[in-house]
């Protein structure tokens, strides 16, 4: 990794949060480096991320959100149980209408038609789409401008339907939070990350520390979220994660790969709402926390915007881990079945 391009790099991402936060554009902290990095890239730049720092921030977010656990909590688990058993339904629905979308008409091969459909983890589509012989390449940017296009239309629909802002500073300042809590969300981001790792838990960066975090919380330990600035730094680096992908782009795979994930993001968007529809409909959530239930965005964004929103962040996340784990267990089986006839 050169260390040059990666000043670049974070020296382009700052200037998209300035003009984000000047313009008073929502999440200037994760759409403003998103976006500049989509445009340096567009323009030939070539960008980079460090992979132990972007981990590191995710860890915040991991902690944020065990932060958010409470005893309360844990007795409405059993009236989100019917919610949560619509995650299956969406996934199904996501792929009976995006793996046709991307085989058929954007004329990709199955494999990658199938693990791009997939709402899941961009790391592990892309090994599992890799090793059924999909196009690792196609794979990372239809997921990138899926998540893109994504955490775009979902702040929109916010603050235009709901009148939602998200340019406020996401919690607490640094200088109203206790030592003492500062480094007991430290330990558990770092020991959560660590042990999660050494097990093989996927996404260990957001669920180890979110395990050992909401451990901490229910026990009345960890009593307070990360500062706002420690979440505006992890909405930073991860739209900057977003955004080097495109790094290298060329005019071709603009031409087929953005306007293939630009109609697969507004299929899943509209399953996603038919859904959010259902549960609002149904009672079994707000609508704010229906929509962002089931907006299939990166696990890490979405939790960015559930935090900036002000919505129940448990309620949020415990929807997208059941869609991952999901994704993870089910889909290389599901292709398998569907590719039983291939050579």
């Amino acid at each position: 990794m050169s260390v040059a391009r990666l000043a670049l790099t974070t020296a382009i991402c700052a200037l998209g949060v300035v003009v984000f936060a000047w313009a008073g554009l929502p999440l200037p902290f994760l759409l403003g480096p998103l976006f500049a990095c989509l445009f340096a890239a567009l323009a030939g730049m070539r960008l980079v991320s460090w992979a132990p720092l972007t981990d590191t921030m995710r860890t915040v977010l991991g902690v944020a959100v065990g932060a958010s656990l409470s005893p309360a909590l844990i007795g409405q688990l059993p009236a989100m149980a019917l919610s949560l058993m619509l995650a299956p339904l969406f996934l199904l629905a996501a792929g009976l209408a995006g793996y046709p979308y991307l085989h058929r008409i954007c004329r990709f091969d199955r494999a990658t038609a199938f693990y791009a459909a997939m709402p899941g983890g961009l790391q592990d589509m892309l090994l599992f789409g890799e090793e059924a012989g999909g196009d690792p390449r196609a794979l990372s940017l239809l997921h990138a401008t899926r998540v893109l296009l994504i955490v775009t239309i979902v702040p929109a629909i916010l603050v235009i339907a709901y009148d939602i802002d998200l340019t406020t500073a996401p919690g607490a300042p640094l200088s109203t939070v206790a030592p003492t809590q500062l480094a007991l969300m430290a330990a558990a981001g770092l020991v959560g990350w660590r042990v999660a790792k050494r097990i093989g838990l996927f996404g260990a960066s957001i669920l180890g520390p979110m395990i050992l975090a909401g451990a901490l919380a229910l026990a009345g330990i960890i009593e307070q979220r990360p500062p706002a600035e420690a979440i505006q730094a992890a909405q930073f680096f991860i739209g900057m994660v977003v955004g080097v992908k495109y790094s290298g782009i060329t005019l071709a795979e603009v031409r087929r790969f953005l306007v293939a994930g630009l109609g697969h993001a507004l299929i899943l968007a509209a399953i996603a709402a038919a859904f959010a529809e259902v549960v609002y409909l149904l009672g079994l959530a707000p609508p704010l926390e229906a929509i962002l239930a089931f907006s299939p965005g990166g696990q890490a964004e979405m939790a960015v915007m559930a935090i900036v929103a002000g919505a129940d962040v448990a309620y949020v996340i415990l929807h997208h881990l059941m869609r991952i784990v999901l994704v993870i267990t089910c889909a290389p089986l599901v292709f398998r079945w569907l590719d039983r006839d291939a050579p």
